[in-house]
């Protein structure tokens, strides 16, 4: 007669056992979960009456029903600009990196395909200009527009350790999202963040830094 294994995918992966369940109430002095629930959550979020919600769908009926959804957008020409820009996608590039499941699907418990993928596509990518330009090595871009702006901060105060500022001038022409980040990680490092148009700027005043963008945010 064969055994079955204790510790098969369902157990580990589909909620807690009925003993692990009785267990847990016990221990937290409760008769039921929902009576754990009503405890645990406000009565200001909780809901008692039951969800009225469709019919489950297969994942053939779910398709459907979201390319039905998605033909009502309409597709209008996008003035939002602050970086955001239409671009062609070379086909590819598009096949073999933005479709190809091995670039993103995970392959380990512990780490996404995405993140080895990335990495991988910025090796090729330093490899690639060490090839083209000779060097023995090559840099290569952050995740974000934002990110590579706090970083250079960053760097400059770092390297600038004559400079006792501690204040950072942000051209207000730079992209809103740039300058969020900017202040949320000056923040956290006891840095002060000035925004303001470069043209009312005293530069005599002492800054260790100062972050530029062209072109501006709203593209002059």
């Amino acid at each position: 007669m064969l055994h079955q294994h204790p510790d098969f995918f369902v157990n580990r992966h589909i909620g807690p056992r009925k003993e692990d369940i009785s267990n847990m109430l016990s221990l937290l002095g409760h008769g039921s979960l929902d009576e754990m629930i009503i405890n645990g959550v406000p009565n200001s979020i909780l809901i008692e009456d039951t969800p009225k919600l469709p019919k489950a769908q297969n994942e053939t009926e779910a398709i459907n029903s979201l390319r039905q959804l998605a033909k009502k957008n309409e597709v209008w020409r996008s003035y939002i600009g602050m970086g955001y820009y239409n671009c062609i996608t070379p086909p590819v590039i598009q096949r073999n990196l933005l479709e190809n499941p091995g670039w993103y699907t995970q392959y380990t418990p512990y780490q996404a395909e995405i993140s080895q993928g990335r990495l991988e596509a910025l090796l090729n990518f330093q490899t690639m200009v060490c090839d083209l330009t000779g060097m023995e090595i090559s840099n290569a871009s952050l995740l974000d527009e934002g990110t590579a702006a706090a970083e250079a901060v960053t760097m400059c105060r770092n390297i600038n350790s004559q400079n006792k500022s501690d204040t950072v001038f942000v051209s207000m022409d730079c992209h809103p999202q740039t300058i969020s980040v900017l202040r949320t990680r000056a923040e956290a490092i006891g840095l002060k963040v000035l925004v303001e148009k470069p043209a009312n700027f005293d530069f005599s005043n002492p800054v260790f830094a100062v972050f530029l963008q062209y072109p501006a945010s709203d593209g002059s």
